[in-house]
């Protein structure tokens, strides 16, 4: 039987943050806001939320694989953002699909398509639904919507030992990939916060970002061939190592976000699940000195697979928010070799910038489990589950991702947390909190991961939450950055996104799309406007 996910947050609805986790966390935020107790809404339940009734009567041919019951469609309706939990605890879903495919075969997937452009509704992929930019939310605008979840079309189809890659089906979810593998040398280990509940054809369409800080960090470094069923044709790449004949039809499906087809399969690269590891942390007196370690450490092409700066108070547990300290959680790994000499000079390069790094974690084969490092990885898995207990409480609580080189990443590190600061003052009337990592490093600069908190009115926590998101957002764009790193463009980012790519590029894009969806039937809004 299939595991029931949270409609309403991320996760499963079978699983939560235990009570001494809750209770932890929320005196630590009372306390910091000098509030004695918070106003906690319950978590809705399916029938507290009215869904206007299907504007779709399915056909009989299609009914086996398409749904339209109130739970389903409940499920469907948002992403899993701060603000999509928001409004599921407002009971407000105005907007959700009127019916839900999900396609056994590709067969299905062109069937379904044709369906939607007989009846003139938009389709929407839906991959495992943990967007939190708003990649899979039906709009006001949309007439008829139609969702495809590909969570039928998850296999491993093939694995090549000699090439050290795989067909994959663009259903499948993170781990049961490595299920599949489990019995063999290989891995593809790609992992990020989402990776329990997002699929492969998701990873694709979206560029994510993994957990390596360096050299394996996006999807792009995995994809070997794709597959993609579009309104007009299915458009198959070629598989191959690497090739120079003109513009490579896959940078045109990675990052599509649906708007071009369904990726229905690919090949990925695997590599050889490593046996050599070593890990260790090492303290800053600031994040500025931390950040220098890094430059010289990815400026040296060490390539270790964590490479992850962290303010002190975001990084460890009972840290004063008056602690200027950061946290570097460096880990190399290898399936080939040892790796203690990449580690000595890496930590060289630490101790010149001024770090202290801890000497007994090199010692332990576990170091990147236990200690600072354990610390903040076991916070960072449980991170998302908070998201619907600040939601219920009024707590103004998100992420936003950027990237700047180095020569500038100072300034604008600087600029950006002070806009935030500045912001959350004058929309919640007083103090929050703001903080920032590296969570992907490459010799030319950084990904800035920027977190912030607040305490929020109720009454209107929704608008205050997005007016703090958007403006720091549009300032990542105005002062040089990118608007996304790693959590794609969606209907959130695309007012930003429309400032940073070039208009000819724009132009091109829907000239792909005309030849591919000429009626507009795909994911609309995203990107670009059809």
């Amino acid at each position: 039987m299939r595991r029931q996910k949270k409609f309403y947050a991320w996760g499963y609805a079978d699983e939560d943050l235990s009570a001494e986790e809750i209770k932890y966390w929320e005196q630590g935020i009372a306390k910091h806001y000098g509030v004695s107790s918070f106003d906690v809404t319950p978590p809705p339940k399916p029938d507290e939320i009215t869904l206007r009734a299907p504007r779709v009567s399915v056909p009989s041919a299609l009914q086996e694989i398409v749904r339209t019951d109130h739970l389903t469609r409940l499920e469907h309706s948002y992403g899993k953002a701060g603000f999509d939990a928001c409004r599921m605890f407002m009971r407000s879903v105005p907007n959700p699909p009127d019916a839900i495919a999900f396609p056994k075969d590709e067969d299905d997937v062109v069937r379904v398509l044709a369906w939607c452009d007989q009846i003139g509704a938009k389709a929407i992929p839906y991959g495992g639904g943990s967007s939190v930019v708003k990649g899979i939310e039906p709009q006001a605008e949309f007439e008829k919507v139609v969702t495809i979840s590909m969570r039928e079309m998850d296999k491993v189809l093939e694995v090549d030992p000699v090439s050290s890659a795989a067909r994959i089906q663009g259903g499948i979810y993170g781990p049961a990939i490595e299920d599949h593998l489990r019995d063999t040398p290989f891995t593809m280990r790609h992992y990020m916060q989402a990776y329990r509940c997002s699929t492969l054809g998701g990873w694709i369409a979206t560029r994510s970002g993994g957990h390596y800080a360096t050299l394996w960090t996006h999807i792009d470094d995995f994809v070997e061939s794709t597959r993609m069923v579009t309104p007009t044709g299915t458009l198959e790449t070629r598989r191959l190592p690497g090739s120079g004949a003109g513009p490579s039809p896959d940078r045109m499906v990675l990052g599509s976000e649906g708007i071009l087809g369904i990726i229905t399969e690919a090949w990925v690269r695997l590599r050889r699940k490593p046996t050599f590891r070593i890990a260790t942390s090492v303290r800053f007196p600031n994040f500025y000195a931390g950040a220098e370690a890094v430059r010289g450490i990815t400026q040296a092409n060490l390539f270790p697979a964590n490479c992850r700066l962290l303010e002190a108070r975001e990084a460890l547990p009972d840290i004063p928010w008056s602690n200027e300290e950061a946290v570097l959680m460096l880990t190399f790994e290898s399936a080939d070799h040892p790796l203690d000499a990449w580690m000595a000079r890496a930590l060289e390069i630490c101790r010149d910038a001024g770090g202290t790094p801890d000497a007994s974690a090199l010692d332990d084969e576990n170091s990147h489990r236990s200690g600072a490092a354990g610390a903040w990885r076991n916070k960072f898995i449980r991170a998302p589950h908070y998201s619907e207990h600040a939601a219920a409480r009024g707590i103004l609580s998100a992420t936003f991702e950027t990237s700047m080189t180095w020569d500038r990443f100072r300034d604008f590190h600087g600029k950006i947390s002070a806009i935030t600061r500045d912001t959350l003052k004058r929309v919640t009337g007083r103090d929050g909190t703001v903080t920032c990592r590296f969570t992907h490093v490459y010799p030319d600069g950084p990904c800035l991961y920027f977190t912030f908190g607040g305490l929020g009115d109720k009454r209107n926590q929704l608008e205050q939450l997005m007016e703090v998101l958007t403006v720091c957002t549009a300032a990542t764009v105005a002062h040089g950055g990118t608007t996304t790193h790693h959590h794609a463009v969606g209907r959130f980012h695309r007012p930003f996104y429309d400032k940073q790519r070039p208009e000819l590029f724009a132009q091109a894009l829907r000239g792909a799309k005309r030849v591919l969806d000429p009626k507009g039937l795909m994911n609309p809004g995203v990107l670009i406007d059809p």
